[in-house]
Protein backbone atom coordinates (compact mmCIF):
# COMPACT_ATOMS: atom_id res chain seq x y z
CA UNK A 1 0.00 0.00 0.00
CA UNK A 2 1.28 3.46 -0.89
CA UNK A 3 2.00 5.82 2.01
CA UNK A 4 -0.12 8.92 2.40
CA UNK A 5 1.39 12.19 1.18
CA UNK A 6 -1.06 14.63 2.74
CA UNK A 7 -0.44 18.19 3.95
CA UNK A 8 0.58 17.03 7.43
CA UNK A 9 2.93 14.31 6.21
CA UNK A 10 6.21 14.22 8.22
CA UNK A 11 5.42 17.27 10.34
CA UNK A 12 5.79 15.75 13.81
CA UNK A 13 9.15 17.40 14.45
CA UNK A 14 8.45 20.56 12.44
CA UNK A 15 5.32 21.56 14.36
CA UNK A 16 6.41 20.33 17.79
CA UNK A 17 6.18 22.96 20.54
CA UNK A 18 8.61 23.52 23.36
CA UNK A 19 7.41 21.93 26.62
CA UNK A 20 6.71 25.28 28.31
CA UNK A 21 4.85 26.72 25.32
CA UNK A 22 2.25 23.99 24.92
CA UNK A 23 -1.46 24.73 24.88
CA UNK A 24 -3.34 27.63 23.36
CA UNK A 25 -1.98 31.15 23.29
CA UNK A 26 -3.73 34.08 24.92
CA UNK A 27 -6.39 35.98 23.02
CA UNK A 28 -4.17 39.04 22.79
CA UNK A 29 -2.39 37.77 19.68
CA UNK A 30 -5.74 37.18 17.95
CA UNK A 31 -7.01 40.66 18.73
CA UNK A 32 -3.96 42.51 17.40
CA UNK A 33 -5.05 44.07 14.12
CA UNK A 34 -3.19 43.23 10.92
CA UNK A 35 -3.26 46.11 8.45
CA UNK A 36 -3.26 45.80 4.68
CA UNK A 37 0.25 46.44 3.36
CA UNK A 38 1.92 45.32 6.60
CA UNK A 39 4.86 42.88 6.59
CA UNK A 40 4.07 39.63 8.41
CA UNK A 41 5.83 36.36 9.18
CA UNK A 42 4.09 33.04 8.60
CA UNK A 43 4.64 31.09 11.83
CA UNK A 44 2.36 28.06 11.99
CA UNK A 45 0.67 27.50 15.36
CA UNK A 46 0.31 23.76 15.65
CA UNK A 47 -2.31 24.08 18.39
CA UNK A 48 -4.81 25.36 15.81
CA UNK A 49 -5.28 23.31 12.64
CA UNK A 50 -7.77 25.47 10.79
CA UNK A 51 -6.65 28.00 8.22
CA UNK A 52 -2.97 27.26 8.32
CA UNK A 53 -0.79 27.54 5.22
CA UNK A 54 1.25 24.72 3.74
CA UNK A 55 4.23 23.67 5.83
CA UNK A 56 6.56 24.77 3.03
CA UNK A 57 5.85 28.40 3.93
CA UNK A 58 6.51 28.08 7.67
CA UNK A 59 8.95 30.83 8.66
CA UNK A 60 8.63 32.90 5.51
CA UNK A 61 7.64 36.55 5.43
CA UNK A 62 5.35 38.43 3.10
CA UNK A 63 3.00 41.37 2.68
CA UNK A 64 -0.71 41.41 3.49
CA UNK A 65 -2.73 42.19 0.37
CA UNK A 66 -6.30 42.01 1.65
CA UNK A 67 -8.60 40.61 4.30
CA UNK A 68 -10.90 37.83 3.14
CA UNK A 69 -13.49 36.89 5.77
CA UNK A 70 -11.56 35.92 8.91
CA UNK A 71 -8.42 35.19 6.89
CA UNK A 72 -5.76 37.33 5.28
CA UNK A 73 -4.28 37.07 1.80
CA UNK A 74 -0.48 37.24 1.98
CA UNK A 75 1.92 37.69 -0.95
CA UNK A 76 5.12 35.67 -0.45
CA UNK A 77 8.23 35.51 -2.62
CA UNK A 78 9.08 31.89 -3.45
CA UNK A 79 12.17 31.68 -5.62
CA UNK A 80 11.51 34.07 -8.49
CA UNK A 81 7.73 33.82 -8.27
CA UNK A 82 5.22 35.56 -6.04
CA UNK A 83 2.79 33.22 -4.32
CA UNK A 84 -0.59 34.09 -2.84
CA UNK A 85 -1.29 32.41 0.52
CA UNK A 86 -4.54 32.53 2.46
CA UNK A 87 -3.98 32.19 6.20
CA UNK A 88 -5.84 32.88 9.41
CA UNK A 89 -4.41 35.42 11.90
CA UNK A 90 -3.35 32.70 14.37
CA UNK A 91 -0.54 31.79 11.98
CA UNK A 92 0.58 35.37 11.24
CA UNK A 93 2.93 37.51 13.29
CA UNK A 94 3.97 41.11 12.65
CA UNK A 95 7.44 41.16 11.14
CA UNK A 96 10.21 42.87 13.08
CA UNK A 97 12.10 43.93 9.96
Amino acid sequence: MVKSKGLNNRTRRLFRKHARKRGLKSLRYLLEPVQVGEKVDLIINSGIQGGRPHRRYNGTSGTVIEKRGQSYVVKVKSGQMDKIIISRPEHLRASKQ
